[in-house]
């Protein structure tokens, strides 16, 4: 029986993809490393320094450690300035509107993500009383597809891993939660995985899955 549904957050409930684009791009210009949307595309649902190994990828330049460490901060604080600008009404009326019916229904929910920014978007975005726990990249030490983030999601709402529900837009949050013995719900470009259980288009749909049916 399904007791809880665990999040991702970017992706998922809304979107920061441009700002994180727009972050990464500005450093790899600095350096002038080719960086486009096919690049940022592989970014999705990785940690910031895998992330900033991917783009260094495309680089001639070798750097060391400490060099990608004040990137990969420099990339953050450029992001944070982003994000500082977001608002309630960068969540849609769909996703509010899936949450509140959730909730409703007794359901436990909570965030699993590998960015350390979740608690500032939650904040900007009035988010946060939507759920009973958050486990986020300040809380992991192992990003996704490994199922870190999910099972401390899952413990914190005292529940077991397969009475929850994993929400993700990522091919390789679909592996963590498919490692960690979750159902898998995949929307955006992770409805099509192959891993994939349950495809969803929006957040409302959520509703009707048969795991989640009245």
């Amino acid at each position: 029986m399904i007791k809880g549904i665990i999040f991702d957050l970017d992706g998922v409930l809304l979107f920061t993809d441009k700002y994180h684009y727009m972050a990464w791009k500005a450093i790899a210009d600095k350096f002038n490393i080719p960086f486009d949307e096919k690049v940022n595309n592989r970014l999705r649902g990785v940690s910031r320094m895998e992330s900033l190994n991917i783009i260094l990828s495309y680089s001639d330049q070798k750097f060391s450690e400490a060099e990608k460490e004040v990137m990969a901060s420099e990339k953050n604080e450029l992001y944070r300035e982003y994000l500082k600008k977001m608002t309630p009404s960068d969540v849609s009326d769909d996703t509010r509107y899936a949450l509140d019916k959730l909730r409703a229904r007794g359901l436990k929910l909570a965030i699993g993500s590998s960015s350390k920014n979740t608690p500032l978007i939650l904040e900007k975005t009035d988010m946060a009383k939507y759920f009973h726990a958050v486990s986020d990249g300040n809380n992991i030490s192992r990003g996704k597809p490994d199922p870190e983030v999910f099972l401390k999601a899952a413990d914190y709402l005292n529940l077991q891993p397969c009475e929850c529900i994993v929400v993700e837009d990522a091919e390789s949050g679909i592996d963590a939660g498919t490692a960690g013995g979750f159902l898998t719900v995949g929307i955006g470009c992770a409805a099509q995985y192959e891993k994939t259980k349950r495809p969803i288009k929006n957040l409302t749909e959520l509703l009707t899955i048969p795991e989640l049916s009245e």
